[in-house]
């Protein structure tokens, strides 16, 4: 084939070649319009797919943090993508997403997300532990109480985190949300490479019927 291919192009006259050759070479239109969810990993069934990309580097949250970074005590962000391609909306149940753990042979942990409030407290008001001596597993679990004093800072840094958030738990037919879901992993990160997110508890708006949930492995994304 490669031989008739050749014989062929080279009758061509340049007036006939240079219009095909532009044809051949010119990026697909429908690629270029087609956006892909920018994740690292993806994940998709029932109509939905779950993009995920960790931020695992300081420089990732320079644009949407300025000023000061959940990364610098160790929460890292996770920025994760919900696509629906079905005729109906889907709503996903945000608090019970999970961060799935494996921190030793013997231990397993599983974290809940943080919400903006639970970021601002550990970035702005808390050591967080940073003891490079010590022992940092198990990792912290959110827990209720006191709230030490808040200042315009923490309300600004508050604010930042929950702008960056997943904006909504309902992802409209044929539509996309986006947004950051954030985990105080005390900034070990190399937990992502055995680490799995699970989505549960995703439900259509119409007809109520529940979908499969997702358990996404992260090993594979953890460099970024």
């Amino acid at each position: 084939m490669q031989t008739v291919y050749y014989i062929f192009m080279r009758k061509l006259s340049p007036s006939v070649l240079l219009p095909l050759l532009t044809v051949f070479l010119a990026p697909p239109m429908q690629a270029q319009q087609a956006a892909p969810l920018r994740a690292t990993i993806q994940d998709s069934h029932e109509s939905m797919t779950i993009g995920v990309d960790p931020w695992t580097q300081a420089s990732r949250y320079k644009e949407r943090f300025p000023k000061k970074s959940p990364f610098s005590k160790g929460v890292v962000a996770l920025r994760i993508s919900f696509r629906n391609d079905s005729d109906e909306s889907i709503k996903i149940d945000l608090p019970h997403i999970r961060l799935l753990l494996q921190l030793n042979e013997d231990e397993r942990q599983e974290l809940e997300p943080l919400t903006a409030d639970e970021v601002a407290d550990t970035v702005l008001l808390k050591n967080n532990g940073k003891d490079p001596t010590a022992k940092r597993i198990p990792l912290p679990i959110p827990l209720g109480g006191a709230k030490p004093s808040r200042d315009k800072n923490w309300t600004d840094f508050r604010d930042d985190c929950q702008n960056a958030a997943v904006p909504s738990s309902v992802v409209a037919a044929h539509g996309t949300v986006e947004g950051l879901l954030y985990f105080d992993l005390r900034g070990e990160v190399e937990l992502l490479q055995s680490a799995r997110l699970y989505v549960p508890n995703l439900t259509t708006m119409g007809t109520k019927q529940p979908l499969s949930y997702f358990d996404i492995p992260l090993g594979t994304s953890a460099a970024n």
